[in-house]
């Protein structure tokens, strides 16, 4: 069986250049301090790369970021949302967002989802993981006894409702742009609620009273961030990676979900998100948010996306990029690369007239 080309798509006539050669993002220097000194001895241009994130200091999304070696000694600009973030990408104000994308206890955060599938020239280049628990946090002097409106986030409520609901049984919730705003709301004065939800490291930046702690419902509640940057050559293969994609179906008809899923089913890929999010247009049409085990590189994934794009009206590639668990997608043998030349070199074939082997 022939072996397959390193360079190869998936695509007959086409093949793949050198990834690495990618052009980079980057964003434009600050003005240098004219001198007299000659040319000769001036110390060469840093160029800094912009990174927008939920903030203020001390958001899981921060926590996010620090994982990401090329942000380290990088400009890292605080936004009040998800929009916001995304939208300093595509003007050209930041080469990159962080984003929280989808959570263990609530699933996919839907803001974000959203985004992504309306803001063109966006694409996913890595996937990061937080640890999530949570502290309820007050003015000083405030007593537990004493709480009765909660801020929070949306999500980081959801992820504390039975504590809550257990705890605080007559509670109402204020929501919020992010946990730690809301905390720096309450220490400035400026908000109705009594205490907020935030995260524990909100103690090392503000004077707050610690009320409780540990108020996840989910001790191994864990949020996943994906890193977003303009439209790029997605980083190769690794042999561990995620392909994101949001499908639409073509109508409303018995079967149209499974015949999209059929598209990955034969190819044998598996996929670890499967989420709607209603289009918007009319009552119940939807769009489905897809991760899927491998790389637009590998010929099942390039199949794959083809055999969508013949059967869905729109298809948003989001990209492919290293999972951040690093575990190795395996799948039969029987799609493997190998495999698909082959059977592509035996249609050719048979479609130019040469004698082909019998098996």
């Amino acid at each position: 069986m022939p072996a397959a080309h390193p360079c190869a798509t998936g695509i007959p006539g086409i093949r793949r250049g050198n990834s690495r050669n990618r052009p980079e993002l980057r964003t434009r220097n600050k003005l240098e301090p004219v001198t007299s000194e000659p040319a000769a001895v001036e110390a060469p241009a840093t160029t800094r790369r912009t990174y927008s994130y939920l903030g203020p200091s001390g958001t899981f999304t921060e926590a996010a970021l620090t994982q990401v070696p090329e942000a380290r000694d990088q400009i890292w600009r605080s936004v009040r949302n998800v929009g916001e973030a995304l939208t300093d990408v595509v003007e050209g104000r930041s080469d990159a967002a962080m984003i929280a994308i989808e959570n263990s206890v609530d699933g996919g955060v839907s803001t974000a989802q959203d985004a992504l599938a309306t803001m063109p020239g966006l694409r996913i280049v890595g996937e990061y993981l937080v640890p999530v628990n949570f502290v309820l946090v007050a003015p000083r002097g405030t007593r537990l006894e004493d709480v009765s409106l909660i801020a929070a986030h949306p999500v980081a409520y959801g992820q504390c409702l039975q504590w809550l609901t257990a705890t605080l049984p007559e509670h109402a919730h204020l929501p919020a742009a992010s946990n730690v705003a809301s905390a720096v709301e309450i220490v400035e004065g400026v908000s109705d609620a009594d205490a907020a939800i935030a995260p524990p490291g909100i103690l090392e930046h503000y004077d707050l009273e610690l009320l409780a702690e540990n108020i996840g419902d989910n001790p191994n509640a864990v949020t996943r961030f994906v890193l977003v940057s303009r439209t790029v050559v997605p980083p190769g293969p690794t042999g561990a990676d995620k392909t994101s994609l949001i499908v639409e179906l073509p109508d409303d008809h018995p079967g149209a979900l499974l015949e999209m899923l059929e598209q990955f089913a034969t190819r044998g890929i598996n996929l670890s998100l499967l989420a709607s999010r209603p289009i918007g247009d009319e009552l119940g049409r939807y769009r489905f948010v897809v991760d899927a085990d491998g790389h637009i590189e590998d010929e099942r994934m390039a199949d794959a996306l083809l055999g969508l794009r013949r059967f869905s009206p729109k298809v948003i590639y989001l990209g492919s990029y290293p999972r951040a668990d690093r575990a190795v997608v395996r799948y039969p043998e029987r799609y493997s690369d190998d495999v698909f030349v082959e059977a592509r070199d035996w249609l050719r074939a048979l479609i130019s007239g040469e004698p082909v082997e019998q098996d």
